[in-house]
């Protein structure tokens, strides 16, 4: 996910991240255009809780505003994450400038892992790497690669929630280069 270009944006996008509802909101955002009733349905939050949200998301430029539709003589906004605007993005996502603000992005994504391992279906078997290795660069750039294209498939099979053949599956993917100390 992209944090915005301009260094107001990204903070504003940063701040909006550090909430674990707006995490979740992200992933539901990822399959399809929702409205904040929908997403309010399906977090079990108030509609001005998800509303709330859903401001803090579009102000950080996370989201994107998806149409309009006519509910019960009202208007209701629906929103999306924009994964393939975001890939215009993605060399400029990560910058050094902001070391601080990534770690504590990383924190909130931690955190995150944790609420949705309590709620994960291990019988089916699950995948996890964590290691700090040593390799050669080339390799580690291609390897990174070949994770960003699955990445990117994964986005774009994404479906709205609950959508029938479809199973609920929790994909974080951590890959950086560290320094040499």
């Amino acid at each position: 996910m992209s944090l915005g270009d301009a260094p107001d944006q990204r903070q504003a996008a940063l701040r909006a991240l550090a909430h674990p509802v707006r995490l979740r909101i992200m992933s539901l955002l990822t399959g399809a255009s929702l409205t904040a009733a929908d997403i309010a349905r399906e977090l079990g939050l108030t509609h001005a809780n998800a509303s709330y949200h859903l401001r803090n998301l579009l102000s950080g430029g996370l989201i994107v505003q998806d149409g309009e539709e006519r509910i019960r003589g009202g208007v209701a906004k629906r929103y999306r994450y924009d994964s393939v605007r975001d890939r215009e993005r993605d060399q400029e996502t990560f910058r050094p400038a902001d070391a601080d603000s990534q770690r504590a992005l990383f924190a909130a994504l931690g955190n995150e892992l944790i609420r949705r391992t309590a709620e994960a279906d291990w019988s089916v078997g699950a995948s996890m790497t964590d290691a700090e290795l040593w390799v050669d660069p080339v390799v580690f750039r291609e390897i990174r690669d070949r994770i960003l294209r699955a990445s990117r498939e994964l986005h774009d099979a994404a479906q709205a929630p609950r959508t029938p053949g479809t199973v609920r599956t929790s994909t974080t993917i951590a890959m950086f280069r560290m320094g040499d100390s």
